[in-house]
């Protein structure tokens, strides 16, 4: 029997800034070499982001002597360390999951009595007690639930907290699993003249959301129905993420939509046939918006158009590239949009497949399909 995702709420930080905003910020920052900074516009515009969100108020601040993160100067050095960003992941992740885990459990009408198991997914962060446990304080949820810490996996990582929500709910039919994703990438962001660096400023921001998965089938949910990684055998170095002295460091290759489009059809064949299904029975598409590049390049593969990841080319748009919670941001488009149809007497969202890519590199995703 499929587990069934019966909400999705989402939020982010309360720091706010158009892409044309945030590249005239880097273009400030002294340390920067001139020709870097020459480009930035160019670079900013063409992620396809109108704005994104950060846990750091120094990004909406225009004179650095108001700054709390960085020096008060715009040559933003010396750097913050990584326990000076950790201190800010901690006060700043903990009341934003707990907005989303509040809003997604009354959305699925549960009090969270009823929660016996808590998956928290996060890359950009770490401490102990750890935000699972200052959920299950804040939230009044059973101190037996039973919490499992998803840590350190990227952008993909929500579908890893979904397959063992999934794995709990088949192994105990009354569990009620809620699952957390949250990340605070704008942390971490550095500050050099390499144009890689350049790219993951533009493209990554701060957001959490929140899904609860139940045993229970009921109408204008999303059955969970099967799930799916591929590992690369040839792109370790493609896409890193490591602890450095000042935050947390990305590797970023320009290889990376190649190797996706590489792997992704031997993967949707893995993903489909064991259910008797094709491409074109697949009615949505939820493709984790890395980049403009990686979503194209599926789309390219694939034989879609772009009005299919309208949802992804959406939330891109709307919020940038926010590491794991991203996909469930998508989803909860495709769950609204369920909801609405069947609300109004149409046919709701058949099957759906979720995809998502990151360090490996790995591709993971789900198929699921909406319950009428």
């Amino acid at each position: 029997m499929p587990s069934y995702i019966h909400a999705l709420a989402t939020g982010n930080p309360p720091h706010t800034r158009s892409q044309a905003e945030a590249a005239a910020f880097m273009q400030r920052i002294t340390t920067l070499p001139d020709g870097l900074k020459s480009r930035l516009p160019a670079i900013y515009d063409a992620t396809a982001i109108d704005r994104r969100y950060s846990a750091v108020e120094d990004y909406a601040k225009d004179d650095p002597a108001d700054f709390a993160l960085y020096p008060p100067d715009w040559s933003l050095r010396p750097a913050p360390s990584t326990q000076a960003r950790n201190r800010a992941y901690r006060e700043a992740v903990v009341p934003l999951t707990e907005d989303v885990a509040r809003r997604a459990l009354a959305d699925a009408n549960l009090d969270p009595s009823d929660v016996t198991h808590l998956v928290f997914a996060s890359c950009t962060g770490f401490f102990a007690p750890g935000p699972d446990i200052e959920l299950v304080k804040r939230l009044g949820l059973p101190a037996t639930t039973k919490r499992t810490l998803v840590g350190f996996m990227g952008c993909y990582a929500a579908f890893n907290a979904l397959r063992v929500a999934d794995g709990f709910v088949r192994a105990d039919p009354d569990a009620v699993v809620l699952v957390v994703c949250a990340e605070l990438c704008t942390l971490h962001f550095q500050v050099d003249e390499r144009l890689e660096t350049a790219v993951v400023n533009a493209l990554f921001a701060d957001g959490a959301a929140a899904a609860v998965v139940t045993g229970r089938e009921a109408r204008g949910t999303l059955a969970y129905l099967d799930n799916r990684t591929s590992l690369d055998d040839d792109s370790m170095g493609d896409m890193t993420w490591e602890i450095g002295d000042t935050g947390f460091l990305m590797g970023l290759s320009s290889r990376v939509p190649k190797v996706i489009a590489k792997n992704l059809p031997a993967y949707l064949d893995g993903l489909l046939d064991p259910h008797g299904l094709t491409a074109e029975d697949v009615t949505t598409w939820s493709i984790h918006p890395g980049g403009r590049a990686i979503v194209e390049k599926a789309l390219d593969v694939i034989g879609l158009p772009p009005e299919a990841a309208a949802d992804s080319f959406g939330v891109l748009r709307d919020y940038g590239n926010m590491s794991s919670a991203t996909i469930l941001f998508v989803l909860k488009r495709v769950l609204d949009r369920h909801r609405a149809a069947l609300a109004s007497g149409d046919p709701g969202v058949g099957y759906d497949v979720s995809l998502a890519f990151g360090p490996g590199l790995t591709i993971e995703g789900a198929l699921l399909r909406g319950v009428e």
